[in-house]
């Protein structure tokens, strides 16, 4: 197994902290500590500077969508189950950057920046796939919930969705991903042509390597696709397979739903590596597509420059907290992050006093699910709208996006 903070382990292990540099050693070791102790939703911790990253967590939206040839594949595809196929490709080929970036980067994951109400992060992708445009907004802070639309108008596809996290402790760090993303598919060439809809769950993550000051990501437990034209594909993860004995292993399945052992496709191998997709159940089945996310070409996203962008925006609003986390000046770190931090409790706290509540531009909150709810549903084990974890069922308002323009909130900052 992955290596994981063992609160049982009667002394510090002689590798404790290997990956930490000496002048952080003892931080890092009470971090641990407090962690282990703690009682409650980690989310509310304070991680020691040392480990911040320099991404805002509106920014992960963007992860969906490195590959925009692979998100808008579907929509050429005319057999339904191939359809199918086609999502449940782009979906693990969304698993690599969404998981295992900033591994890749730094050496081990980042505690990323924790989004302010309001905050934003906008952007396209363009290449041989036309323009694929993605929106991020901060929709709530208690909880905490992101909520994310990327849309190519070229190919009539769009992905929208929301999550907030909720993480805990038992020998190591587990983090719930809390709601779901919906992918929509129109034929661009016949809009009167019914929408095809796909339900996708969230996977839950754990976090290895803390006890060695190197954490990294793994999945655990299983997800699902659930699509309106009757096939489910099923995704199981394992931190460490029992057959390959790697880690970041993975299977999947798709079926047609209600019929999980009738298994037209299935898929198997390590997310931040490779994966292979045969006809039929098992190796003997024949091979009919590979991919390696190692490999495969990157669409870089293009963001306004700083100078361009509204203070709301996330890059521009932490800029100052980024240039000091690249410098290795936590003190400044600190100061900056306080600045965000206190002006939003105190925009909360005037809020509250004048009975409004804070406009958000892109997105609308609803308490429930709509119809296409029910009947995704029934294709995905154990899965409810859990509003009051999330502050709300979010759905990109297509009248708020037409009318949102820099400046978003003229005359007001996030530092107040």
């Amino acid at each position: 197994m992955s290596p994981s903070l063992n609160t049982n382990t009667p002394g510090p292990s002689k590798d404790e902290g290997a990956g930490v540099s000496p002048q952080n050693k003892t931080s890092w070791s009470s971090f641990l500590k407090s962690i282990a102790s703690f009682n409650g939703d980690l989310s509310s911790m304070t991680a020691p500077p040392f480990i911040l990253g320099t991404l805002s967590l509106t920014e992960f939206s963007a992860y969906w969508t490195q590959h925009p040839s692979v998100f808008v594949a579907p929509a050429s595809e005319k057999e339904p189950a191939k359809r199918a196929l086609l999502v449940l490709k782009w979906f693990l080929s969304t698993l690599k950057p969404s998981y295992s970036t900033r591994n890749d980067k730094y050496g081990s994951e980042k505690k990323p920046l924790n989004p302010f109400l309001g905050e934003l992060f906008l952007g396209k992708w363009e290449d041989e796939a036309g323009t694929t445009e993605l929106v991020s907004e901060q929709v709530s802070h208690h909880p905490p919930v992101t909520a994310y639309c990327i849309q190519n108008a070229k190919h009539g596809i769009k992905l929208e969705g929301y999550n907030g996290q909720k993480a805990s402790f038992s020998r190591t760090i587990h983090i719930k991903q809390i709601g779901h993303s919906l992918l929509t598919i129109t034929p661009p060439d016949d809009p009167s042509a019914s929408a095809e809809t796909y339900l996708i769950t969230l996977p839950n993550i754990h976090i290895e390597g803390l006890i060695y000051g190197k954490p990294f990501v793994e999945l655990n437990g299983c997800t699902y696709i659930s699509s309106s034209t009757g096939y489910v594909a099923k995704i199981d993860y394992s931190g460490k397979g029992w057959v390959s004995g790697k880690k970041n292993s993975f299977t999947a399945t798709l079926y047609p739903t209600g019929k999980e052992k009738d298994i037209l496709y299935s898929v198997e191998g390590q997310w931040p590596e490779s994966f292979t997709i045969r006809e039929g159940t098992g190796k003997h089945g024949a091979v009919i597509d590979t991919y390696n996310a190692r490999t495969a070409p990157i669409t870089p996203l293009i963001v306004p420059s700083l100078d361009q962008q509204d203070p709301w925006e996330a890059n521009k609003a932490w800029e100052k907290v980024i240039t000091a986390i690249t410098k290795g000046d936590m003190d400044t770190t600190n100061a900056e992050k306080s600045k965000i931090e206190n002006a939003q409790r105190e925009f909360r706290r005037r809020e509250q006093a004048e009975g409004r509540e804070w406009e958000r531009k892109f997105f609308a909150r609803g308490e429930t699910a709509e119809e296409w709810w029910e009947v995704l549903v029934k294709g995905v084990p154990g899965e409810r709208i859990e509003s009051e974890k999330t502050g709300g069922v979010w759905r990109f308002d297509r009248e708020k996006a037409m009318g949102a323009r820099r400046p978003f909130h003229e005359g007001v900052l996030p530092t107040g």
